[in-house]
């Protein structure tokens, strides 16, 4: 077949096909019968062989024919397919969207919105990577994810490359081993003071690192910081297992963990910042239909 192939040729083709009669197939196609018959002729020439048995009194498929007319709806219906992918991808509606978080973004922001992301893209296939905020913006720079939930700051090396959006804040509440404070008590951080701290790695998430000391700081004390860790779910594991108290992010309290306590801060706890990283030269479609998304979920979010 050669690279001249055209699909109105195969349109053609499949009415007389369908319809077995030149006349009625030209009514179909809205046009008249001479030019559909040369058309099916220099189909066949271009071809080289016969598609039609012509009588008289009748037309019908030759073998070739047969052969030729599923395998040609096929055709057109992956043309008709692709057009409508296009216009999907083209709307954000289908496609694929790379997606990084940090670990507290798991118990707070990301399922809601994945859960409604979905529900509205059911085509659009994601990827989701847990990453700390220091390895998506590597990531970003290589191009390697779409976008990142992540704490900042953003270092200004970023700045052009980059545009972040604020999603939320929250508090900062006590997990500390069950055994510490009464369920439900709203703690003083002078009554920590004995305790081990766990921590973030200041490299991983210096904003929060920096203000949980200097929270400490605040109130003239210096926290003894037992273990650090990089994953939420670690931190809250290690003060199960009783090797100290951490200052988390309130939504953790929605990770249960057997032998370990949420509780208020008396003191006026700082806040964790959560926002969302993405390329400005991104293209992406998809992207734009999930950035459309958090901006009406969190309607008071600002882009810089």
């Amino acid at each position: 077949m050669s690279n001249s192939l055209e699909l109105r040729q195969l349109r053609y083709f499949i009415a007389v096909a369908e319809e077995l009669h030149f006349g009625k197939a030209a009514t179909r196609l809205n046009m008249t019968q001479p030019p559909l018959s040369q058309a099916i002729q220099a189909f066949e020439a271009e071809l080289g062989v016969a598609l039609f048995i012509r009588t008289t009194r009748q037309i019908s498929l030759t073998p070739a024919g047969i052969a030729l007319l599923p395998e040609a709806k096929k055709l057109l219906l992956q043309v008709q397919n692709l057009r409508q992918l296009a216009q999907r991808a083209a709307a954000g509606t289908q496609g694929h969207l790379s997606l990084a978080f940090v670990s507290i973004a798991d118990y707070s922001i990301l399922p809601p919105t994945l859960r409604t992301f979905r529900h509205s893209h059911a085509d659009v296939s994601i990827e989701l990577r847990e990453a700390t905020s220091d390895v998506q913006l590597e990531a970003l720079e290589k191009a390697e994810i779409d976008a990142g939930f992540l704490i900042p700051p953003i270092p200004e090396k970023f700045h052009a490359l980059l545009h972040y959006q604020k999603i939320l804040t929250e508090p900062l509440i006590l997990a500390a081993p069950e055994h510490l404070f009464p369920a439900g008590a709203v703690v003083k951080l002078e009554q920590c003071v004995n305790q081990s701290l766990i921590l973030f790695p200041r490299k991983i998430a210096p904003a929060l690192h920096d203000a949980i000391l200097g929270f400490f700081h605040e109130y003239g004390l210096t926290p003894d910081i037992g273990q650090e860790a990089i994953q939420m779910q670690t931190i809250v594991g290690l003060v199960s297992a009783g090797m100290g108290i951490a200052l988390v992010p309130q939504s953790v309290s929605n990770l249960q963990r057997p032998g370990v306590s949420y509780h208020a801060l008396a003191n006026s706890a700082p806040a964790v910042e959560i926002g969302f990283a993405w390329r400005k030269d991104n293209p992406s479609a998809v992207l734009h239909s999930f950035l459309q998304l958090l901006n009406k979920k969190y309607a008071d979010s600002s882009q810089s």
